[in-house]
């Protein structure tokens, strides 16, 4: 595929990993690095822990190889994909770190509207993890997008086949659903404005 734009080489690598050819992920993986690595930097900014950026892109990574066919419409839709997959390592590391403290529990996580760094220690990301996971599987999606794939309205939109506005009215239902998940339904009127 040499002599050929990146956007549509990485068109064409999508198109065969949606097909099931599991070599495309291999060869696709140097078109998409540096974002993979910009979005990981943003995932372990601030955490102060042992994951370091290029092991998060190799981690997740391997989980996407394992997982089989990746099925990603384009460049932004893959980096949903593997947004999802780091924020899953980022979670099994943080798991696997409570799982060796005593009585480890766990604390309510602080929201940014506009950040896509989010600087949780074990407890948050576990936390915050449990409270994405009671969302409608769109507004999942659209909250993975913001934080973990640092993707925009337009982007997300799509990603998944909508329009910016209808991004952003499930962020906001989004947003203070999560509030209330997370720190209890009194201020969550707070959050929609």
């Amino acid at each position: 595929m040499t002599g050929l734009r990146p956007d549509t080489e990485v068109a064409q690598l999508l198109a065969a990993l949606r097909q099931g050819e599991s070599s495309a992920l291999e060869e696709l993986l140097p078109h998409v690095y540096e974002e993979l690595r910009a979005l990981a930097r943003a995932q372990v900014r601030g955490r102060g822990g042992t994951l370091q950026a290029t092991a998060l892109v190799h981690e997740a990574y391997m989980k996407l190889a394992r997982a089989g066919a990746v099925v990603a419409g384009d460049r932004s839709h893959f980096l949903a994909i593997a947004a999802r997959a780091m924020r899953q390592v980022v979670v099994d590391r943080a798991r696997a770190a409570l799982s060796q403290k005593r009585g480890g529990g766990w604390q309510a996580v602080t929201l940014q509207p506009d950040s896509v760094s989010l600087e949780l220690r074990p407890e948050d990301a576990i936390a915050l993890d449990r409270a994405l996971e009671g969302l409608e599987p769109r507004q999942r999606l659209i909250v993975e997008c913001r934080y973990f794939a640092g993707l925009d309205d337009a982007e997300i939109a799509t990603v998944l086949g909508v329009t910016d506005r209808t991004v952003r009215r499930e962020w906001v239902k989004a947003r203070a659903w999560l509030y209330a998940e997370l720190y209890g339904s009194a201020d969550a009127d707070e959050v929609q404005a």
